[in-house]
């Protein structure tokens, strides 16, 4: 059985219909993986829609069959928001995203972060509804490949599925060890640990791992780390007197990298 996957475009600046505030500002292009294999190769997506993972001839041809939207995101708005049905996973093409969740008494709470490379939605996999809001902190572009889609690719295509569970798995094994982490760090590690988590996955994305802008407010970061606004700002302070980092507004120089990873193993004081 033959199935391609349905591509949704969605049309900017549509005179008829005003778009409502928050609501996703999006250009939406159609896109086949022969396109795109060039950012696609620092994707975690790229197991899934690039041809490059011991298929055979055949299978490759069939993989070329798969269609995804590259669909811009503005500053501010949300790419999806919980509770929407699940469709589509999307990789970050550029751009940074957060995700945020709503607590029982009403708070926010960010969740997670998601830089170019990252893979958005794996979340909405099992309750089939998308489980945070997830907001883009800069303009910002993603890859959105329809989920039906690619399950009926799969099937056709012996070796897909296995792939798409690795990078299931990685997803959610790197985000326990996060949570776990959390769990036992004093400020100082917590924030150590963001930096050299952002710094190692822009490395594994061909960027920089010393030097990278923080989009996250220092309101957000401390939301994430659990942690009170005073005490985030107190500690990047800390760090930049000790000549671990440089600070210039959102802009993240690691200094001293070695001295970082050190905070890692300091006790609680």
């Amino acid at each position: 059985m033959k199935s391609d996957i349905v591509v949704r475009t969605i049309v900017r600046n549509i005179p008829v219909r005003p778009r409502a505030p928050g609501a996703l500002a999006a250009l939406v292009e159609p896109v086949r993986i022969g396109q795109c294999k060039t950012t696609c190769l620092t994707c975690n997506l790229r197991e899934l829609c690039v041809p490059c993972c011991g298929l055979t001839q055949s299978e490759k041809q069939l993989a070329e069959r798969m269609v995804f939207t590259r669909t811009r995101v503005r500053r501010g708005e949300n790419l999806y928001r919980s509770g929407d049905r699940f469709t589509a996973l999307y990789g970050v093409r550029y751009g940074f995203f957060k995700c945020v969740s709503l607590l029982e008494d009403g708070r926010d709470q960010v969740t997670g972060y998601a830089i170019a490379g990252d893979v958005l939605g794996v979340d909405g996999i099992g309750p089939e509804r998308y489980a945070c809001d997830t907001v883009a902190l800069e303009d910002s572009e993603v890859c959105e490949i329809p989920f039906s889609g690619l399950m009926a690719l799969a099937q056709e295509i012996p070796g897909l599925q296995r792939q798409f569970h690795k990078m299931m798995s990685r997803e959610i094994v790197r985000e326990q060890g996060v949570m776990l982490q959390l769990g036992t760090m004093n400020a100082e590690e917590r924030l150590a640990m963001l930096l050299l988590d952002l710094s190692k996955r822009f490395a594994a994305h061909g960027y920089s791992p010393s030097e990278f802008n923080l989009r996250m407010t220092r309101e957000e970061i401390g939301s994430y780390l659990g942690l009170k606004l005073a005490t985030v700002s107190r500690t990047f302070s800390r760090f930049q007197d000790e000549g671990l980092i440089a600070v210039q507004q959102k802009f993240i120089r690691i200094r001293d990298r070695v001295r970082l990873e050190l905070v890692m193993g300091r006790e609680t004081a």
